[in-house]
């Protein structure tokens, strides 16, 4: 059901990976340039590209589980392939960042980078609370 408790942990996921890279920086420069997600859709690198993309998948996905509400099995599913798709972008996010060159393009991380970290924590309670609904529906079908 949509009043449920997990629905509100998919919906702050879908906020930490959809409206968030609007407003927190990934890195900044040594100039001083923030970097956001979107930003990253005009670099040449296919790498690069897929941070954005990422970000906004792992968002719809949320929104998509949330209107899964009648189904918890896909729900839990669906939620798991997005916490892999998480973990893929905290990958592409760590190697990016730690493959710089020292001062010569970065030279402060942002917050951004710890978004993918955040959407899998509430995801993941997100699940546990799925995965007690689930053996509720259950116990009570043993009963009748």
């Amino acid at each position: 059901m949509i009043q449920r408790i997990q629905t509100l942990y998919m919906f702050i996921a879908a906020i930490a990976s959809g409206v968030f890279i609007f407003f927190f920086s990934l890195w900044k420069d040594v100039s001083g340039n923030e970097f956001l997600a979107l930003d990253l859709l005009g670099e040449d690198s296919f790498l690069m590209k897929m941070i954005p993309i990422l970000f906004l998948l792992s968002a719809v996905m949320s929104l998509l589980s949330i209107s899964m509400f009648g189904t918890r099995k896909r729900q839990f599913v669906l939620n798991r392939l997005n916490i892999l798709i998480n973990l893929i972008l905290l990958g592409v996010l760590i190697y990016h960042l730690l493959t710089l060159s020292g001062e010569a393009k970065v030279s402060e991380k942002g917050i951004g980078a710890v978004l993918p970290v955040i959407v899998i924590l509430f995801l993941a309670i997100a699940n546990r609370a799925i995965k007690k609904d689930e053996d509720l529906v259950k116990s009570v079908d043993r009963l009748r």
